[in-house]
């Protein structure tokens, strides 16, 4: 493989905004309700992509598929198709690595079964996080990080939204920097599955596996492995990516015959996720090679 290299966008992966003579035929794959740590419910995310003119979207909550029934309703009420998404969070040695699931049967037994047991971990992580920032004397319910999830998943963003809500903290940052982060005080691992399994979960749910935002932490090592152990696809398209960079994941799409797909990682409540929803697509070609891939 080539070397990574700094990134960028080109006029076949990412337009130039919404309402732009294009923007109806273009997909944004990478999106967040609150039914993860998304601030918008699947409505909400629809009505907003049908606005930025998005001919489909993906929703991709983490580790939950809860939005997924009533934004398939509201997206064949509103003219925007909506694929089955998830984000996975997989061990790649030391690293928490995403996974981005798509096209699967979000009904599939297996599947939900193994999400309802990542929740009740998460939830379990959770309360020794909590117990952990007592024990330092940053003091929190474990009521005020589940008011935070609400019907999400409950993982740390809700638990720095407490401590920012609580006072204990000046900003949603310093949570991480300070007592949750990796190192920190009231740092506690993550459950997660190894690669292989996250790829046959998906793949016995009849879906697609691609690596999210590769830029962000994956080596070059590590990228091949994970193609050797089953990948399907790479994000090439995504705010931490410029041009030169989707270069690079295009690149390797190509070389080892893999998916490309991409999106805005839009939660509705980070800094510049207005300026990225309808900006950070892909054509609805892509979209269409990685459904006729299933049925190839």
């Amino acid at each position: 493989m080539a070397q990574n290299v700094e990134s960028g966008q080109r006029e076949d992966a990412v337009h130039t905004g919404p309402g732009s003579p294009s923007s109806a035929s273009r997909a944004d794959l990478h999106l967040h309700t609150t039914h993860s740590d998304g601030a918008l419910t699947p409505y909400e995310l629809v009505k907003k992509a049908n606005e930025a003119g998005l001919a489909a979207i993906a929703i991709t909550d983490h580790d939950n598929v809860g939005a997924l029934d009533e934004a398939m309703e509201w997206g064949r009420s509103l003219g925007v198709e909506v694929v089955p998404g998830l984000e996975l969070s997989v061990a790649l040695g030391e690293k928490d690595v995403h996974i981005l699931a798509y096209f699967f049967d979000h009904r599939h037994q297996t599947l939900l079964e193994y999400l309802a047991f990542f929740r009740r971990e998460s939830l379990k992580r959770a309360e020794r996080i909590v117990e952990k920032l007592k024990r330092i004397n940053v003091r929190i319910s474990m009521e005020s990080v589940l008011e935070q999830a609400g019907i999400g998943s409950v993982g740390r963003p809700h638990i720095a939204n407490a401590l920012l809500d609580g006072g204990m903290i000046d900003s949603y940052h310093e949570a991480f920097e300070k007592y949750i982060g990796t190192g920190g005080p009231a740092f506690e691992k993550k459950y997660q599955v190894d690669p292989e399994e996250a790829f046959k979960l998906v793949n016995s749910a009849g879906g697609l596996s691609f690596l999210a935002h590769p830029g962000k932490y994956t080596t070059e090592l590590e990228l091949s492995q994970l193609i050797k152990l089953g990948l399907d696809g790479i994000e090439v398209v995504h705010p931490s990516h410029d041009e030169r960079r989707q270069e690079y994941y295009r690149s390797v799409v190509n070389q080892y015959f893999l998916l490309e797909s991409g999106g805005s990682d839009f939660h509705g409540g980070k800094k510049n996720d207005d300026q990225a929803l309808g900006v950070f697509t892909i054509p609805m070609h892509i979209v269409e090679t990685m459904r006729s891939r299933l049925f190839s």
